[in-house]
């Protein structure tokens, strides 16, 4: 098995004590629109000091959103990546469609696919429950929900690293020091014969509070606190921009090619203890065993994705799914890399310094938060565990995109 690096560099151990503060890399000077929207940056934790996205947008019922003011929004969402609507309690699932699919319009479809659920040995099968009547929005959270929105009964479960990992932390850990762990580090995308979804909303409607320690386990002695049950984020533009000279020329001509099925490949292999990659142990289910599936649905897309409005490139990928790379040569011909291992280890090496601590921003979900992430430029992460007591209540609303991920043009590699 080929051994992934983890060469990070250690850094002291951060205080359990969460300050919030906008004064890191991602302040800008708040505004207000022409149609009234306020836009200010995220609060951040302390150690939050690299982290260039994340917005706070004020002003605005998400029930009533004009034509104008979506234009707005949607501009503020390109810019600064995720953007939260406090307050917007009782939001009804067609709602957080209608915000959605104003991104795409000309999508509809769940970004897994609406039958995503019925794989039952697929990783993703105890987190999406649909509501009825807006299949496109699922119920996930944590807990057994009654009478929701059309739903009899649903028993959520927050999905928990004990059932990823090949190497957990101990149960004594998690619960007397409230120690946690990055679940799984994603874009939320099928990966097969679905484009991933230009942005992801997510509705909180009951939110359990705390603080845990976050640790990373893989030799760095990273470690940072967060909200229970934070979603976090890494921007895959900090990404690119960590590349030395050399890698971004190689990244801006490599393309990644997924497994079919790749949610049913990975569903016996492990990950990492910062879920940003798996071992490679030889545990993937063989093709032959898959669901069926066929050859022209796989899915294949540039490692660097670029953003419509500010035309930035995002080294942007789904590590854990990676099956195959192809990295175009400038004599025109293509090294194919087909290594399981070696194609793990290489976008671990490119992805991992972006999930430094001092790179990660922690959403604190509060009830009533509305928040509006891309997709396309960011990954993210569940965090957290939950005892029986506790009820997290969530909705999430995706689509597969009318349209595969734009890659940098031929002069732009040129260029870099």
């Amino acid at each position: 098995m080929t051994k992934i690096s983890t060469n990070t560099t250690t850094t002291n151990v951060l205080p359990m004590t969460l300050p919030v503060q906008a004064t890191s890399s991602n302040a800008f000077e708040p505004y207000t629109t022409a149609n009234g929207l306020r836009i200010s940056p995220a609060p951040l934790p302390s150690h939050s000091t690299d982290v260039s996205f994340g917005a706070v947008i004020e002003g605005i019922d998400v029930r009533k959103v004009t034509d104008e003011q979506f234009q707005e929004i949607r501009k503020a969402l390109f810019e600064h990546q995720v953007v939260c609507f406090p307050n917007q309690h009782d939001l009804p699932p067609e709602t957080q469609y209608d915000i959605t699919h104003r991104f795409d319009p000309e999508s509809s479809t769940y970004g897994h696919g609406n039958s995503s659920n019925k794989q039952k040995n697929s990783i993703l099968h105890p987190d999406l429950h649909t509501i009825p009547a807006v299949p496109q929005v699922q119920l996930i959270g944590h807990g057994l929900i009654q009478n929701h929105y059309g739903l009899p009964e649903a028993r959520l479960k927050h999905p928990h690293h004990r059932t990823f990992h090949r190497d957990p932390i101990s149960a004594e850990e998690e619960k007397e020091k409230q120690i946690t762990r990055f679940y799984r580090w994603h874009i939320d995308a099928a990966l097969y014969d679905y484009n991933p979804p230009v942005v992801t909303t997510l509705s909180a409607i009951s939110i359990p509070q705390g603080t845990q320690t976050l640790r990373y386990d893989d030799k760095s002695g990273h470690q940072m606190p967060v909200p229970l049950g934070s979603t976090v984020f890494a921007s895959g533009y900090k990404m690119f921009d960590l590349l030395t000279d050399e890698q971004k020329k190689i990244a801006a001509r490599t393309r990644v090619q997924y497994f079919p099925h790749a949610y049913v490949v990975i569903h016996r292999a492990r990950a990492l203890p910062n879920g940003l990659s798996m071992y490679s142990e030889g545990l993937e289910l063989p093709k032959d065993k898959l669901p069926d599936w066929q050859e022209d649905k796989i899915k294949t897309f540039p490692l660097l994705w670029k953003n419509p409005v500010t035309g930035k490139l995002a080294l942007q990928t789904h590590g854990c799914c990676a099956e195959k790379i192809y990295i175009d040569n400038p004599d025109g011909s293509t090294t194919i890399i087909d290594d399981l291992a070696k194609v793990r280890e290489i976008i671990y090496d490119y992805q991992r310094p972006g999930i430094n601590p001092e790179r990660v921003y922690c959403h604190d979900w509060k009830e009533g938060d509305f928040v509006i992430f891309h997709n396309r430029g960011l990954i993210h992460c569940i965090t957290g565990a939950y005892d029986d007591s506790q009820t997290r209540i969530l909705h999430q609303c995706n689509l597969a995109a009318s349209h595969p991920p734009v890659g940098p043009t031929a002069e732009e590699i040129a260029s870099i």
